[in-house]
């Protein structure tokens, strides 16, 4: 059963049974569908190639899937990173998931043509699998290093940017203390840092002078507070300042390791400056990219199905080569019914598809053959383009 998730592709012999085809399933579909909008089937162009060997399309047919696979996922990830760039946004993503300025469906249903000017159907499905592979590859490899780079630069910048938040028992002291709270350039003393519980104020007020000996009397002075705690400056002796460090956390006082320097804090802030510069750099350098590359990508997916159609459709009519396509987007709630009428319509190719001998005579379809003919079976060839945009 087709996904009521995506588009179907649909290929069948053009020929005298085929003449007014479209005119035909809309009619059908719109009297046993009420609701089916005219605009969700349109004629879609399937071009002529170079056949070459019946083995050389049965070879081709099984590797198809596996590149299918492969395309289809690509696009998915530059979707997922087009949704993820933009927080998920589908206002924003709209205005991105777009082929050459067109929605999906335009591109799809608006007289879709194979782009001869890039992909000459004077090459064989072999040689054009191979082309259509290494541009999606080359979509890929670019896609995993620039995201990669990003990611790199968007996590340091994160890492910086929560140093600056939590509590003042956690959080970066950079730009809460000033030099005028330390005690500079003297061969003795030194400043220290302690985060109070505020809980506890009273208790460090009335012992922080008698922790060790040496401490400074009345030399705690309040540097910043938040909802969890106060930032108390105070003066000891630096002989003194392993012992004192050990009886703070013995009274569960914090002692923040800081040595406030100058030039330290201005790299720090220079350093946040540039990392917040550089991901806004590449965040806009990756969203271009992939909306360019989602744009490419979904145009190399749907000449793949293309290719898929016309080498099943050898297979199964034969030749001459010349087939005819249909694409459908079906209702969700109706995919049944719109599967049924086309089921129908087509029933008078299941002699030339080769499904009556495939319920009978299965002896014919030994070897390499009998595995393409496992896969769900109709008398017309289709193949869906998954509503990965969704």
């Amino acid at each position: 059963m087709p996904s009521d998730q995506s588009t179907w592709l649909i290929a069948i012999p053009q020929d005298g049974d085929a003449e007014g085809l479209l005119p035909e399933i809309t009619t059908k579909l719109s009297q046993q569908l009420r609701s089916f909008p005219q605009h969700s089937v349109t004629e879609f162009a399937i071009p002529t190639f170079k056949t070459g060997t019946l083995d050389s399309l049965i070879a081709l047919s099984e590797e198809l899937p596996k590149q299918d696979a492969f395309f289809t996922s690509t696009v998915a990830k530059t979707v997922d990173t087009l949704r993820n760039l933009l927080n998920n946004d589908p206002t924003k993503l709209a205005q991105h998931i777009l082929i050459n300025e067109r929605s999906v469906d335009d591109y799809i249903f608006r007289n879709w043509k194979w782009n001869e000017s890039r992909y000459g159907t004077q090459r064989g499905p072999r040689e054009m699998v191979d082309v259509l592979n290494k541009e999606m590859a080359s979509i890929d490899n670019v896609m995993k290093s620039k995201l990669n780079s990003y990611n790199l630069v968007k996590g340091s910048l994160v890492q910086m940017q929560r140093k600056k938040t939590g509590n003042l028992s956690v959080r970066s002291l950079v730009d809460v203390v000033s030099k005028e709270d330390f005690i500079q350039e003297s061969e003795y003393l030194e400043t220290m840092l302690v985060a109070v519980p505020k809980n506890s104020i009273k208790e460090w007020n009335g012992k922080y002078e008698r922790l060790t000996s040496m401490v400074v009397p009345r030399s705690s002075s309040l540097v910043a507070s938040d909802a969890e705690y106060n930032l108390f400056s105070v003066v000891i002796f630096k002989r003194v300042h392993d012992e004192f460090l050990q009886k703070c956390r013995e009274n569960k006082f914090i002692v923040r390791d800081f040595v406030f320097s100058e030039e330290q804090v201005s790299k720090q802030r220079e350093e946040l400056d540039m990392a917040d510069t550089t991901e806004k750099e590449l965040w806009t350098e990756l969203l271009r990219l992939s909306r360019t590359n989602f744009s490419e990508s979904f145009q190399i997916l749907v000449h793949l199905k293309v290719l898929r159609l016309f080498v099943e459709s050898v297979l199964r009519y034969g030749l001459p080569a010349n087939y005819i396509g249909l694409a459908i987007k079906p209702e969700p709630k109706s995919t049944k019914k719109t599967l049924s009428v086309l089921t129908s319509h087509f029933s008078y190719l299941a002699p030339r598809s080769g499904r009556s001998k495939k319920q009978g005579a299965t002896e014919e379809f030994v070897g390499e053959y009998q595995s393409l003919m496992e896969q769900e079976f109709f008398d017309f060839v289709l193949y869906e383009v998954p509503w990965i945009v969704n």
